[in-house]
């Protein structure tokens, strides 16, 4: 049989013999290591890696081996095809680049997500979502039928199997709820002024101001708004001589590099969880 190529994550309490024991357990089972990273946090006292490996082993007999294998080391594992593209489901409202950017990656660059649907809250989006061939769902929400709109968004995850939700400049707070059910798997982006200039027309604050650096951060959604777990930030260096209308522009470029990099390295497996903070082999 030809090997299928698996891509294996695991994290766990760090302590002697970790590795020595993932690499027998993998080539008891055929498996050539071709890509391996690992991490050990001092601060969490936890230990990260990340492994690709050709095998011509069953998902269930590599799984049934690491279940046995984890639960002397206490430890939480993943296993996928290396490359697999992720069912996602993209958020918006108006602004179109970021779902642009990651549809025209998807379809050129080999971006390994599938975009099952995209969700807005308007309808500005529909013709771009219809370019690229993509269903698009209609769901309102106000104060008054935001809970509804919640539970519609979490019908659409179960009955696309979805299995990571990107807010590509989705201006819409998630509930607390949602962020729990869904914790994990929701990644935002937005633009790096918070908290010096909050609410509308950021970018003229921060003009007004005088910035001299414009940013983006892509990270993990969780209660706390704009505070979860960072994957990812860029930056560009701007001066005195931009408009606002230039910070606009190169703000929203660095959002779309920001949030296509996190959603990549999340597709690879690349991103683990320590805590508020994520471990990313890149």
């Amino acid at each position: 049989m030809s090997p299928t190529h698996w891509v294996l994550t695991l994290s766990c309490p760090d302590r002697p013999g970790i590795v020595h024991a993932v690499a027998g357990l993998l080539a008891e089972h055929g498996g050539n290591i071709t890509e391996s990273q690992q991490f050990g946090d001092p601060l969490s006292g936890l230990f990260f890696m990340r492994v690709q490996v050709a095998s011509a082993a069953t998902y269930d007999e590599l799984a049934g081996a690491l279940e046995r294998l984890a639960a002397p080391f206490a430890m939480q594992w993943s296993l996928d095809v290396a490359g697999r593209p992720v069912r996602t489901l993209v958020l918006g409202s108006t602004a179109a680049h970021c779902l642009n950017d990651l549809a025209f990656r998807q379809r050129s660059e080999n971006l390994p997500i599938d975009i099952v649907s995209v969700v807005s809250n308007h309808t500005v989006l529909e013709p771009l979502a219809a370019f690229y061939g993509i269903p698009f769902h209609h769901v309102p929400v106000t104060a008054a039928t935001k809970a509804q709109a919640e539970a519609r968004l979490l019908e659409l995850v179960e009955e696309l199997d979805v299995e990571l939700v990107v807010l590509a400049r989705y201006m819409q707070i998630l509930s607390d709820d949602l962020c729990r059910r869904l914790a994990g798997r929701v990644i935002n982006i937005h633009h790096s002024f918070l908290p010096s200039f909050k609410g509308a027309r950021p970018y003229a604050q921060a003009h007004d101001r005088g910035v001299k650096l414009i940013g983006a951060t892509a990270h993990y959604v969780t209660g706390d708004l704009d505070e979860g777990p960072i994957i990812e930030q860029d930056v560009e260096r701007v001066d005195h001589t931009r408009a606002v209308e230039d910070l606009v522009a190169l703000g929203q470029d660095v959002e779309r590099r920001a949030l296509a990099r996190a959603v990549r390295w999340h597709a690879e497996h690349r991103v683990l969880l320590d805590g508020h903070r994520t471990i990313v082999f890149r």
